[in-house]
């Protein structure tokens, strides 16, 4: 399932970063912090990939 905004996307990139280990835990924050944790890399994969272009900075849940 993809990303429905810029704002998810960039989280799970973040995240996925973290979990392959090029970036430390200790520096994500809000949303990813709790993705890291959560997802697997399959799904962060998913989530993070596709183009930002035509998606909306947040969403309203």
């Amino acid at each position: 399932m993809p990303a429905k905004s810029k704002a998810q996307q960039k989280a799970a990139g973040a995240a996925l970063s973290a979990k392959r280990g090029d970036t430390p835990k200790s520096e994500l924050k809000g949303a990813s912090k709790e993705m890291v944790d959560s997802m697997t890399k399959k799904q962060l994969e998913d989530f993070a990939k596709g183009s930002a272009k035509g998606k909306p900075e947040h969403v309203d849940r």
